[in-house]
């Protein structure tokens, strides 16, 4: 990693951002024998999947915390298939009960917590199969750039691949076909309710299909959502040893291996265009690199402010800022002075993934304050102890509780005043201490990162962690917006590779993977 070593150099490409997108778009490029610079503007790697110092000897995940979804793809090119595998830690789910019966989910099987079965575990595990082969199948499309069709050679291939997802469609059989086509657009809160009594089991499914969206378990399309997030890994949820930001040095060696050069504490201020083409970035310091191709893991709105609006039509930018991306999801980190109990959970359970959403309906309610910018009473909330799995983030028997709360309004009535930034910590630590007792009196820190507070850190719009909310009107040939789909970002040599791209948000590399092979079909670099 370099400051100011790349300064009036060359390269084939140009990649903004050193998150996970821009990695594993930086390492695919280099493979190809691409000459590439990394440019990011703080002095740390990993974006919004990185770790921060939270109070002295004490480090956690400033953000996203666990990894769902990562790409087998972007592992092979990076070269980590078997890392991650040495590297982290497959955690189960336990979804809180308030009466103590807390249901562990461990992949398709269904438990309480003390060991006695479940009465719908043969559901569960019927239920879960079938979401898991809908999700392989949509996990073909991911792979690579959202469906289009020109002419050619190119229309072959893309006609192919639609016929090999018709092929895997045809062979689930008329009955799971059928069912894939009935609840493939539905909310997530019928389709769960057809099958469980509601209560804490299907509450931590509908909590899963929302989480990160503007949107509740009745909204349309959340069944998708769930299926989004089952599709790589085969659904299991990864607690990185070291934290996210030791997944986001892993990344950045592999990029260097591969012969990239990182470059961190100065931004791309604007995107350099010669003869309506790239030609190169200028930095916040005035400095300039030049490049034939800029990939950018930045959101559509910033990348088109850097490389000037005035190059995109009217009807883009329009589109553009009418882009959904309400940011929906805060993050709260705790330091407790020593590890908290969970009466009914024995300390292999405290490891898990917790979930507190008691129902279907119940996290229906949460999101429903946010429709009218104010803050919810009984937030659906999902968190992790690392320091359980990995002392070493830690010291003196410290422990750090690391949550995502759900459905946070971007500009609550009356703006994040302090008074408002205090109550939604005490609603959250309350929330969590109605499972475990005397919580509150081992917080020594806490640091609340609202939306609005995402979206000034990492200039995600609206905070958004997804960059734009993945609803139907945004994904695949939609995605950021009709029009600008496929990585090209309406400037020869432009493409988006962060996760306002195909196949959309969460911590995948493959939007990064796709968008910089997009660039290599294009032969812009050549």
């Amino acid at each position: 990693m370099t400051a100011g070593a790349h300064m009036n150099q060359r390269f084939d490409a140009v990649v903004i951002g050193a998150g996970h997108n821009g990695l594993a778009a930086a390492t695919t490029l280099a493979r190809k024998g691409k000459s590439v610079c990394v440019v990011e503007r703080s002095h740390s790697l990993g974006g919004m999947a990185g770790n921060v110092a939270l109070k002295e000897g004490v480090e956690g995940p400033e953000l996203a915390h666990l990894l769902y979804n990562l790409h087998p793809g972007v592992l092979r090119e990076l070269g980590l298939s078997q890392d991650i595998e040495k590297s982290s830690v497959v955690l189960p789910s336990v979804s809180l009960s308030p009466d103590g019966r807390h249901v562990v989910l461990e992949g398709a099987r269904a438990r309480f917590a003390d060991g006695t079965p479940h009465p719908q575990a043969a559901t569960v595990a019927d239920f879960m199969a079938r979401l898991q082969r809908y999700a392989a199948l949509l996990a073909q499309l991911s792979a690579h750039p959202p469906p289009d069709l020109p002419g050619g050679m190119a229309g072959l291939a893309e006609m192919a691949r639609l016929g090999r997802l018709g092929l895997g469609l045809k062979r689930l059989g008329k009955a799971d076909m059928r069912e894939f086509l009935r609840i493939l657009l539905s909310n997530i809160a019928d389709v769960l309710l057809d099958e469980f009594e509601d209560g804490p089991l299907p509450g931590l499914l509908a909590a899963d299909a929302v989480r990160g969206a503007f949107a509740g378990p009745r909204s349309p399309g959340t069944v998708f959502s769930l299926m989004y997030r089952l599709g790589n890994d085969g659904g299991r949820v990864r607690l990185p040893l070291g934290g996210m930001g030791a997944l986001a040095a892993r990344m950045a060696e592999a990029a260097t291996a591969a012969g990239c050069t990182i470059s961190t504490g100065d931004g791309v201020a604007r995107v350099l265009l010669e003869n309506d083409k790239v030609s190169g970035v200028q930095l916040q310091s005035g400095a300039q690199i030049a490049c034939r191709a800029v990939l950018s893991s930045a959101g559509p709105m910033q990348t088109m402010a850097m490389a000037g609006a005035q190059h995109f039509d009217v009807e883009a930018v329009r589109r553009l800022r009418n882009l959904r991306c309400k940011g929906s999801a805060a993050k709260l980190n705790l330091v407790l002075r020593q590890a908290p109990e969970f009466p009914g959970l024995d300390h292999a359970l405290r490891r898990a993934r917790l979930v507190i959403a008691p129902s279907v309906a119940e996290v229906e309610r949460s999101f429903n304050p946010a429709k009218y910018d104010e803050l919810p009473a009984n937030p659906s909330v999902e968190f992790v102890l690392p320091t359980l799995s990995d002392p070493g983030l830690g010291q003196n028997g410290e422990q750090v509780l690391s949550a995502i709360v759900t459905h946070v309004p971007y500009a609550p009535k009356g703006g994040w005043s302090e008074a408002a930034r205090q109550e939604l910590t005490d609603r959250v630590v309350g929330a969590i201490e109605a499972h475990s007792p005397g919580l509150s009196g081992l917080i020594e820190h806490a640091t609340l990162l609202t939306p609005e507070d995402i979206e000034r850190r990492t200039g995600a719009a609206g905070g958004h962690w997804h960059h734009a909310e993945m609803g139907f009107d945004q994904i695949l040939t939609l995605r950021p917006a009709n029009g600008l789909a496929g990585y090209r970002f309406a400037i020869a040599g432009l493409y988006l590779c962060g996760a306002a791209a195909h196949p959309g948000g969460d911590v995948t590399g493959a939007p990064g993977r796709n968008a910089a092979l997009r660039a290599l079909g294009d032969g812009v670099m050549a």
